[in-house]
Formats: structure tokens, C-alpha cells, sequence
């Protein structure tokens, strides 16, 4: 009878869910097997009876277990109910793991209520260590859009969604090697919660940054309000297919000259068609280079040359607002095409083919297009050196996007403040595409250093997350209302080291925690982020899933390595100056395929990162190495109130100085040699010089600009 049940279940969940399962189901036929799966909604345990060929043992939560409409569904299967958080009701599921039985069990304990991953409980973990399990992790996607599910909020609903049921490869979790079981006990719930993160991340689609906007499209609804910039309109997700399509049309019509694979300058501020473009143009094959306005005449001609850019996509009223018509006058070698003028150049047919067919047959826009070719090309900062283009896939942007969603629970309720610029990689993908392709919404602001203005947005608009570098957080909160950003849930730096002064501010005056991350152009950008369920202050928080990291011993520094990356996230290439449209692949010391970052950082045993310094900046003091790092924080401890940066120059008898500039003109040697000796920090990381400086020199993205430091130590 219950195989009847099963045969008309099975069937019909087919024809109403499209259920579809991937992976290794060879993998299912274990001894020990334990089973575990994200929990999305009450049909989770129901579909995983259907689909799985084997017939597990189901834990659920006591709480399930009382309710009769469940109890009538789990009549179906065999099953035991326990409480995760009771230590004993653990031996129970042991006992069945033991004798030979396959085990399927939720490690959240719960439904999400988030659409994310949520608190991992101990106690499975705990299990499949004891009983040296085969652990099979499946993973459910489209069940939370159901209305089983319990997301609450904006999160979309669907009768009947698309549900994708994959199975990932074995895997195991060794018992963890500690002074007491509590510790085992901990260390064996993290291993877990890295499995299940890893399980989210790993199960992603492949596909293109388009087709990923088409099917946000389709999950969230064309009608659903996504995008704000300073034109104060909100833009749907069908306005926003309008844009990239008609102004993609537009372009191509306009520059015949790039071919497909070529490379189309953008300089154009944070603005809902310059994102538009962003999908449009690659859907088309032609890769948008995300060009810094900020650089002057010799960036910006360095940059068009190393990617080969012949024609630029601006605006008039832009150009005009940022007074870059002296600039763009001295670049040779290009063609600018304006937005105004292409609005002009829309005819009948136009309008007819966006309305009649393009709008409703999106994905038919897209060229043939692989998820290995390029989809932008971005720019380094030029804070040690000319720009050199980074060529970024679409597999790099968006498995970075996947990484962040597996441990960070963004959702559709969410709306982020977005202030960096969109040529810079964590404008462009944490704070822009991020939120476009998961329904979130999406205030895109144009410049960063209006200092009074982005707090009083954020109010208004009710934001709930911030992006930011620590000397732009550092002025927000410096001007901000305390109330200012009452509705926020995730503040994030990244760019630069954040300042102890700027976290004690932050939490202090607004009750916020900031989340420091680390990352890197060339890794599209996001490396590791602390995050509400891995933070350890001082560090830039836990690697995300996927990331491969070699530390490689430097000689003078006793704790930490040069770190060496591998994972999906990493760029295509380099396009450098010196050999213009040749492409570059990754390459360091441990082979091809990795990315020497030039940071020395120092892993702990929970696998959180501090961040030591960059290799380049280290000065060699009297044959010893001292990090500029460290000097800038011991400025910053003698005068918490003004930012400070460190730099070296020439020294005949140790070899190298140390030259601190300082915004503080009251700071002096005695200062710093106190506080050093308060701290414990050794006599060879207190400068002999201080030059102070009204303001410092800060490159585009925020970061300072250290190249123009050199030059002033050198000439101290």
C-alpha cells in the first residue's frame, strides 16, 4: 500500500513541481550513510522519501512530530523524533547509523525563515564524527518559493515552482581532536556548517550573468521593484530588461567597429542603465570595460590601451557634472558615443521589436555564450603601479555571488545602499549584482564622499545593508544621526584594513557590528567575510566555499605567508599596458591557475584571516622587517581621531626609513613612542619622521593612494 502511495505521490509532484534530481546517485548506497539536507519548507522530508532510492530513517524535530497533518505525511516513511539541542536524543540516531539503517536528518533543525542557511546544530555533526558516517549532502532548491515554505517577507510564491533536488558527493567528518567533548562537540558542528555552506555554493547553476538575470526574471516577478538611483524612480525587473536590451541594440548599431569578444568602454556613474548595460552588452558578447573616471587622462588612456578600447559608452549631462571634458579630450586613440544621442536614434522598428518580441522573449537576446567567456573587464586601483585590466568571467562573478549567498543571508526584504562606484569590484558585484540576480532591493548612489548625504539616505530609504571601505564608513559615521541607520542588519568593508576607531565608532554610536572582509580584483573580488555565524574581531573572518588558500613562508616574518588563491572565482587574466589585448592567465610561484595576492596573512586554527600587511608594504628597518601596517596602527592608537599613513624611503645607514603622515598636527615621536611601549610594540616600528598632511591622498575607490605617499617619502 505505502509503494502505491508513493507511485501516485511521486507522480504527481512531477507533473505540478517539474522535480528534477541531479548528481551521483551511486553515492546513496553507503554503509553508515547519513543523509543531510537543507531545510526549506514542510515538503522537504516528503520529496526526499519520493526521490531518494533508499528509505531512510527521517529525524524531525518533536515539534513536527506533534502536529497530526504531519504525522499523517510522515506515516509514509520510517522516522524517530527527536530534539536537536538534547545531547541524548543523539544516541538514538547513532544506534540506527550503527545497525546498518541510512539516516536522513535537517542540521538546521528548523525550516529557514531566511531562504538561507541558518544555525547548524551540533548534535548531527556530533553523530556522523562518532560513527565515521558516509555523509551524502543533498541539496533542495525551489521549495522554499512554495507556500509550504515559511520565508517570510517580499521572498516570491509560486503554486507550483520549479524543484531541483541535487546530490552531492560523499564525504566524511572526522572526530576533532580536543581537550574535552564539549570542544569535539563544536569543532565537529563548524565542520558541518563549512559542509553545508560548501553544499550551497557547489550546487549552483552554471550560466551566464544574463541568463542569471532572466531567471531572477522569472523567480521574482517582472513587476517586482528592484532598482533606485538619484533619478529617484524605481525600477522594475522589466524595466531593467527594457534597458538592457534597447540600449544594447542601440550601442551595437552605433559601434559596428567591436566585434564580438571586443572590449566596449563604460564610463558612466552608478546609474540604473549603467547596470543595465553591464547585462546587456555581455549578453551580447561585447565586454563591458568598467573604466575609473577618478584616474585622470594618463589612467584612463592606460587602461583603454591595455584592453584595446576604441570606442567609449558615456553621457554628456555625466561628463559635463563630473568635468572630465578636459579629460576625455586628451585620450587618443578612441570614439565616445553618447547615451543622448542614442535615445535620439530610436526609431519605429525599434520600438516595435522591444514590445512586440525582445521583451517577452528574453533569453532569445543572448548570444551563444559560455560561462568561461569574459564578462567585464576591470581595472586595479594603481595604488602600487599603472592599472592592469582584470579580466572577469562570468563563472568568477557569479560563483562569488554564490559564495557570499552561502554564508550571508541576503533576501528579497533586504534593500542595500550601494555608494561605491560600479567600475570597482566590490561596487560591482557585492553591491550591485548581488542584489540584482537575488530579488534584493537596490539604491545605487554616485559617488561615495558625500559624506552627509549617504546616512540621510540610508534613512530615508530605509536601507538594511552598507558596503563600504573603512575611511568612508569612518565619515558616515562621523556626520550620521545615530538613528541614521536604525534599519541595518549587515554593515561590510572591504578595500582596505579597517581602522579599530572606525568598529569602536560604528558600535558605540549606532549599535553596529561591521563585518570586515578581504578580497581582490582578481578574485571578483570576495576572498573571506566575517559573518553573524563566523566573526572573530581582528580578523577578516573565514574563507568562502570553493576558495583553495597556500601560504608561502617569507623570509624575516615569523607568523603567516604569502598567500596564494585557487578557486571559481578567479579571473581570467591579466590585460596589461605593456602588451595591449593579450590575455594573461593566472600564474604565481605554486603553478598555474593561482593568485599570488602580494598579502602576507596569518590563518589561526578555527580557519579565521589576519591580515599581517602587503609584501610591498614592509620596509626593511636595520636589517629587521617592520610592517607599515603595524605603524599605521600605532598611529591610530596615539591619535584615534585622524586617519594616518605609513611609507619608507631611502636610508644610507639601515637601509630603509619609516615616514609617517599624519593628519594630526599635534602628533609627535613622544606620542607614538609611549603608546608603542604601552602596547608592546618594538622601538624599530616607531617613525623618526612625521609630515603632516591637511588631508590624505585617496584614490577613486577610497583606498589611499600610497603611490603618491612613495613619491612624497622619498622626497621627505
Amino acid at each position: 500500500m505505502r509503494a502505491l502511495i508513493h507511485f501516485i505521490l511521486r507522480g504527481l509532484a512531477s507533473m505540478l513541481f517539474s522535480v528534477r534530481i541531479k548528481g551521483d546517485l551511486q553515492a546513496l548506497s553507503a554503509q553508515r550513510l547519513l543523509i543531510v539536507a537543507n531545510h526549506e519548507s514542510f515538503l522537504d522530508g516528503l520529496l526526499l522519501g519520493l526521490y531518494l532510492p533508499v528509505d531512510p530513517v527521517f529525524v524531525v524535530h518533536t515539534g513536527i512530530a506533534r502536529s497530526w497533518y504531519f504525522r499523517l505525511i510522515l506515516s509514509q516513511v520510517d522516522y524517530l523524533a527527536v530534539d536537536p539541542t538534547s545531547p541524548m536524543a543523539m544516541k538514538k540516531v547513532i544506534r540506527l547509523l550503527e545497525s546498518g539503517r541510512p539516516v536522513m536528518i535537517f542540521p538546521e533543525g528548523r525550516i529557514t525563515v531566511t531562504g538561507s542557511l541558518m544555525k547548524v546544530y551540533e548534535g548531527p555533526a556530533f553523530v556522523a564524527a562518532k560513527t565515521a558516517a558516509t555523509i551524502v549532502p543533498v541539496r533542495l532548491d525551489g521549495t522554499a518559493r512554495t507556500y509550504f515554505a515559511r520565508v517570510s517577507g517580499k521572498a516570491p510564491r509560486r503554486l507550483f515552482p520549479r524543484i531541483t533536488i541535487t546530490v552531492l558527493p560523499p564525504t566524511r567528518i572526522d572526530m576533532p581532536t580536543a581537550a574535552t567533548a564539549k570542544q569535539r562537540r563544536r569543532l565537529a558542528g563548524e565542520a558541518m556548517r563549512r559542509l553545508m555552506q560548501d553544499m550551497l555554493f557547489t550546487s549552483r547553476p552554471q550560466q551566464t550573468l544574463y541568463s542569471a538575470l532572466c531567471d531572477a526574471v522569472e523567480i521574482h516577478g517582472r513587476g517586482h521593484r528592484l532598482v533606485e538611483d538619484m533619478k529617484q524612480i524605481e525600477y522594475s525587473y522589466q524595466d531593467l530588461l527594457k534597458m538592457a536590451l534597447m540600449l544594447t541594440r542601440l550601442i551595437l548599431r552605433a559601434a559596428p567597429e567591436v566585434k564580438s569578444g571586443e572590449r566596449i568602454g563604460l564610463l558612466l556613474p552608478n546609474l540604473a542603465p549603467t547596470l543595465a548595460l553591464v547585462f546587456g552588452l555581455s549578453a551580447r558578447r561585447r565586454v563591458p570595460a568598467m573604466l575609473n573616471y577618478t584616474a585622470g587622462t594618463e589612467g584612463m588612456q592606460a587602461a583603454c590601451t591595455a584592453a584595446t578600447v576604441k570606442v567609449i559608452v558615456t553621457s554628456r549631462g555625466f561628463v559635463e557634472q563630473a568635468k572630465l571634458a578636459d579629460k576625455l579630450a586628451g585620450l587618443k586613440g578612441v570614439r565616445l558615443v553618447y547615451l543622448e544621442d542614442l535615445r535620439e536614434a530610436v526609431t519605429l522598428a525599434d520600438k516595435l521589436w522591444l514590445m512586440g518580441y525582445a521583451l517577452w522573449f528574453p533569453r532569445a537576446f543572448e548570444a551563444p555564450t559560455s560561462p568561461e567567456d569574459a564578462a567585464v573587464v576591470l581595472f586595479t586601483s594603481g595604488s602600487e603601479g599603472k592599472p592592469k585590466g582584470v579580466v572577469l568571467p562570468h563563472r568568477a562573478l557569479l560563483a562569488n555571488i554564490a559564495q557570499v549567498r552561502a554564508v550571508i543571508d541576503f533576501s528579497p526584504d533586504d534593500k542595500v545602499l550601494n555608494a561605491l562606484p560600479i567600475f570597482h569590484s566590490f561596487g560591482l558585484t557585492a553591491g550591485s549584482l548581488l542584489p540584482v540576480l537575488n530579488g534584493a532591493s537596490l539604491f545605487l548612489y554616485p559617488s561615495p564622499l558625500h559624506y552627509r548625504v549617504i546616512p540621510e539616505l540610508a534613512y530615508d530609504r530605509g536601507c538594511t545593508v552598507l558596503f563600504g571601505t573603512s575611511t568612508f564608513l569612518a565619515n558616515y559615521g562621523k556626520f550620521a544621526h545615530p538613528y541614521d541607520f536604525f534599519r541595518l542588519r549587515y554593515v561590510i568593508a572591504g578595500a582596505e584594513k579597517l581602522a579599530e576607531p572606525v568598529r569602536n565608532l560604528w558600535f558605540e554610536k549606532f549599535g553596529q557590528r561591521i563585518f570586515e572582509g578581504y578580497g581582490a580584483t582578481e578574485t571578483a573580488p570576495v576572498l573571506a567575510v566575517n559573518t553573524p555565524m563566523a566573526y572573530r574581531t581582528g580578523t577578516v573572518g573565514q574563507f568562502l566555499p570553493g576558495i583553495e588558500p597556500r601560504l608561502v613562508p617569507v623570509p624575516g616574518i615569523e607568523r603567516g605567508g604569502l598567500l596564494h588563491v585557487r578557486g571559481p572565482n578567479l579571473m581570467a587574466g591579466y590585460l596589461k599596458f605593456e602588451q595591449p589585448g593579450v590575455l594573461q592567465p593566472p600564474s604565481s610561484s605554486e603553478g598555474e591557475g593561482w593568485y599570488e595576492t602580494g598579502d602576507i596573512v596569518d590563518i589561526d586554527a578555527d580557519g579565521f584571516v589576519r591580515i599581517v600587511g602587503r609584501v610591498k608594504r614592509f620596509a626593511k628597518v636595520a636589517g629587521e622587517m617592520v610592517s607599515l601596517e603595524s605603524v599605521e596602527k600605532l598611529a591610530a592608537a596615539a591619535s584615534p581621531d585622524k586617519p594616518h599613513a605609513a611609507s619608507s624611503q631611502p636610508d644610507a645607514a639601515k637601509g630603509e626609513a619609516l615616514v609617517l603622515f599624519s593628519t594630526d598636527a599635534a602628533l609627535v615621536r613622544e606620542m607614538l613612542q609611549h603608546k608603542a611601549r604601552e602596547l608592546g610594540y618594538p622601538e624599530l616600528a616607531v617613525p623618526r619622521k612625521i609630515v603632516f598632511l591637511e588631508a590624505l591622498p585617496l584614490l577613486g575607490t577610497g583606498k589611499i593612494d600610497y603611490v603618491t605617499l612613495k613619491r612624497l617619502a622619498e622626497s621627505a
